[in-house]
């Protein structure tokens, strides 16, 4: 079945209320999932209101029943491994399992320069997120102690206690990247998620994450495949072009958008699906558009949530 949620950005004026709002919007109207970003601040100013990201989600597991929800996605460099993979099991245990772990090499050096954090050069970054995924599956999947020494985290005999049920949540790699990106992908991921990536382009990537699962000694069928896109819903074609305020559909389309009225948003997820997306993190930039949500899931969630 395609899952359909909303992807929030966590740093673009999220407070408690409006998350609050947001997850029992989603809960209510038949929503898959909600994930958020893991930002401190926007990645140029004004800052806004956030919330921290594993509060945040803590919460997400307490005051929900049915959705999944995660970080799309937690950079490696905001936290150790040891300590994301610590609070991450736990966030899965208090939600009976439905935590996705989203980790990516982050980005946004402005928000690490603003607090202190040290930001590195591309490969070094790629290095610290394979570490962590060392780390993060280790301890996830082993009973007793974990020992590894990599380039920049190391374990010395560590243990998760309680150990994680169901061996941890599943892990979801943010990114397009054919050779980095994938490749940690193909190796450790029970889920990869696609950002603003054409269909076209889409096409190209699963298929060579296919030929790198094979490599890995995986089936295609290992690893869900996800795809987070900002989507401009309009529930006629007037609403829509309020919207838009003068962009072209079209050209956003092609820049790997969903957008449209509920008809052409339908046949847009659709074709995505017939290439593989399973679950789809529709971006949805106003967070006090709930009436917009609620139209959404009563016009296009009919056609991929059965029953």
């Amino acid at each position: 079945m395609t899952q359909i949620g909303i992807m929030i950005e966590g740093q673009d004026g999220l407070y408690w209320a409006r998350w609050q709002r947001l997850l029992q919007t989603a809960e209510d109207f038949g929503y898959q999932c909600v994930f958020r970003s893991d930002h401190y601040t926007n990645a140029a100013p004004p800052d806004k209101d956030s919330l921290e990201l594993w509060v945040s989600l803590t919460y997400a597991a307490s005051q929900t029943k049915r959705i999944e929800f995660g970080s799309c996605v937690a950079p490696t460099t905001f936290r150790h491994p040891a300590m994301t993979a610590r609070v991450a099991a736990a966030v899965n245990d208090l939600s009976d399992g439905r935590l996705i772990l989203g980790l990516g090499a982050g980005w946004n050096e402005y928000e690490h320069k603003k607090f202190g954090v040290p930001f590195y050069d591309v490969s070094t970054r790629y290095e610290m997120l394979t570490d962590a995924l060392e780390i993060t599956a280790r301890l996830f999947l082993t009973d007793g102690p974990v020992s590894y020494q990599g380039k920049h985290y190391s374990l010395d005999n560590a243990q998760l206690l309680p150990h994680p049920k169901r061996g941890g949540p599943p892990i979801m790699i943010g990114g397009n990247g054919p050779k980095r990106t994938l490749g940690l992908v193909a190796k450790f991921a029970d889920e990869w998620n696609g950002v603003f990536l054409p269909l076209e382009t889409y096409k190209e990537r699963t298929q060579q994450l296919n030929e790198l699962l094979k490599e890995n000694g995986r089936d295609a069928a290992d690893v869900k495949r996800s795809l987070m896109t900002q989507v401009v819903f309009g529930k006629d074609e007037a609403a829509l072009q309020a919207k838009l305020a003068g962009r072209s559909a079209d050209e956003l389309i092609g820049r790997g958008m969903i957008v449209g009225t509920p008809s052409s948003i339908v046949d847009q997820i659709s074709l995505y699906a017939e290439a593989g997306v399973e679950r789809f993190m529709l971006q949805w930039i106003n967070l006090d558009d709930i009436e917009g949500l609620e139209l959404m899931a009563r016009d296009v969630l009919p056609s991929f949530h059965k029953g």
